[in-house]
């Protein structure tokens, strides 16, 4: 998806800080950036950039309107540029509910499109679904549990090393993955596969 060159990427020492949470991943921030920059952002290579376009939806997009030609395009640029603007949000986010609080919109029109494939004017695999919604039920628990401080709350020290809130939020967000993966290969054989009918 890198399509244009892009700022001079940073490394971890001189990243803004709120992005040095793993000193492990040495090179490849994005400086500061507005609005704009942010969303410019989509189209160059940057280590963020594989965790931006993996907030799944795209292909479910794309197969949900396989049929829907006209609508489809229009659909994916709204979600990626959604996606830029709740990426924005969540690195200038004050807290870690406002930082949940900026994947609102994506939830939404994540919503949106399981609701119109369930009322049968969206298409793909039969059984992909019910996996889109666990996926996305998992994820929304483990931003829940996170924000909460669950359950290190109820038991300040019990929890500092093993089974603490962003652990559990971890294990959540893999369990979600594997939901979204579980929805997406078989749609992704389907669409190979499938005629849309004529209108």
């Amino acid at each position: 998806m890198a399509f244009l060159a892009g700022p001079r990427l940073l490394d971890w020492a001189s990243s803004p800080p709120h992005l040095q949470f793993n000193k492990f991943v040495l090179t490849g921030y994005r400086p500061a950036s507005s609005g704009s920059g942010c969303l410019r952002s989509l189209f160059y290579l940057h280590n963020e950039l594989g965790n931006i376009y993996t907030h799944g939806a795209l292909p479910i997009i794309h197969c949900t309107l396989a049929c829907r030609p006209w609508l489809r395009p229009a659909a994916l640029v709204g979600y990626t540029v959604l996606s830029g603007v709740a990426g924005w949000r969540a690195l200038t986010a004050p807290s870690t509910s406002a930082r949940l609080r900026a994947f609102g919109w994506q939830a939404g029109a994540r919503l949106l499109v399981f609701g119109a494939r369930g009322m049968g004017l969206g298409s793909g695999a039969p059984g992909s679904l019910p996996c889109y919604l666990r996926m996305d039920a998992l994820a929304l628990l483990g931003g829940l549990v996170n924000v909460a401080r669950l359950p290190e709350r109820w038991g300040p020290g019990r929890f500092d090393y093993w089974g603490n809130s962003h652990q559990i939020m971890h294990l959540l967000s893999v369990g979600s993955i594997l939901q979204l993966h579980a929805g997406v290969v078989p749609d992704l054989l389907w669409a190979a596969h499938h005629a849309c009918p004529l209108d």
